[in-house]
């Protein structure tokens, strides 16, 4: 299966947390760090779930920095 990526900076604080979200959403996305210093990260999403990454990210970002790069 083909995954659309999309990259982010986020709060550096906050990556664990948001690769915990992802990873309690089974099959939504997967969440890779790019650069932990600068809090750039990577969702790997399945075409079929790109509603659901997007609800969670909008949903992060009343919380938190979440910036689509």
């Amino acid at each position: 299966m083909k995954m659309i990526h999309k990259e982010y900076m986020v709060d550096k604080t906050k990556i664990g947390f948001i690769r915990f979200i992802f990873e309690g959403h089974e099959g939504v996305a997967v969440a890779t760090t790019l650069d932990a210093k600068k809090g750039h990260i990577r969702l790997a999403v399945a075409p079929d779930r790109l509603n659901s990454a997007q609800l969670i990210v909008e949903d992060l970002k009343k919380d938190f920095m979440f910036n689509e790069v």
